[in-house]
């Protein structure tokens, strides 16, 4: 069965960094999309980054150009690396395999892992 852990949530101050990881089990890794969304109180879960199998990206206009998202197929792990951190980029952050379409966003598939809080102070 897909298994999915997150870890590297923190709290940081504004403008610092952190870098999340995800360890993918029970899956062709290589073969899959992924992604990472994160969800705010009184928010629906949004889309922050996705990776395709080969290796296209998406990002959220809201953080374009501050955060990266890669993988790394030998470890079945996909990466975010969050630079200049905002109090607005506060949120539990899930990673989930994601499938891409032509006309939207990529969408998460279930399950999801249990997610990471990451806290930006002001």
């Amino acid at each position: 069965q897909v298994q999915l852990v997150e870890s590297g949530g923190d709290l940081v101050q504004a403008g610092g960094s952190l870098r999340l990881s995800c360890v993918a089990s029970g899956t062709i890794f290589s073969i899959n999309a992924m992604g990472w969304y994160r969800q705010s109180p009184g928010k629906q879960r949004e889309l922050v980054a996705a990776i395709s199998s080969s290796g296209r990206t998406n990002y959220a206009d809201s953080v374009k150009g501050r955060f990266t998202i890669s993988r790394d197929n030998a470890k079945n792990t996909v990466y975010l690396q969050m630079n200049s951190l905002k109090p607005t980029d506060t949120a539990v952050y899930y990673c989930s395999r994601a499938r891409y379409y032509s006309d939207r966003p990529p969408l998460p598939c279930d399950p999801w892992g249990q997610g990471t809080q990451v806290t930006v102070s002001s």
